[in-house]
């Protein structure tokens, strides 16, 4: 049924943030997927132990507002590559610290660089205004 008004689906603003995510991610999959073989959540959760150090499975999902079944299976799934350890605290044995491994290091560092390197690219289509005004508009949405 067609309607008369002229909503286009392509302007609804999260339509067209998730299309512009989707597309800045895809692109970006190619060094953690192709050269590592991990998935989104699995990159995602070593960026956050490579970048803010041992943390546990809760607090990364806080962090990374990703549900704790996601974070489960890229915790398993970078134990079983030898990426990350996990450790039961001391303090509460059903608590997992988890860490990187040497090797987790350094893919992380690796990774990082990809990354940066892409960032860099990306950002290099907009002037210094527009990254600014995009960053600012993005953290206000994230905020809603």
């Amino acid at each position: 049924m067609e309607t008369p008004d002229d909503f286009d689906l392509r302007d609804f603003l999260p339509y067209a943030l998730n299309q512009a995510a989707e597309a800045a991610s895809l692109a970006f999959q190619k060094q953690y997927r192709v050269r590592y073989g991990m998935l989104r959540t699995e990159w995602r959760v070593l960026f956050h132990l490579g970048r803010y150090g041992p943390m546990t499975a809760t607090q990364i999902c806080a962090r990374a507002s990703l549900h704790k079944t996601k974070i489960s299976r890229a915790v398993h799934a970078l134990e079983q590559k030898r990426y990350l350890t996990r450790m039961a605290q001391e303090t509460d044995r059903r608590v997992e610290e988890l860490c990187l491994t040497r090797q987790g290091g350094i893919v992380y560092r690796e990774l990082y660089e990809a990354a940066r390197s892409y960032d860099a690219s990306l950002s290099a289509q907009f002037t210094p205004q527009e990254r600014e005004i995009l960053g600012r508009c993005l953290h206000k949405i994230a905020r809603l």
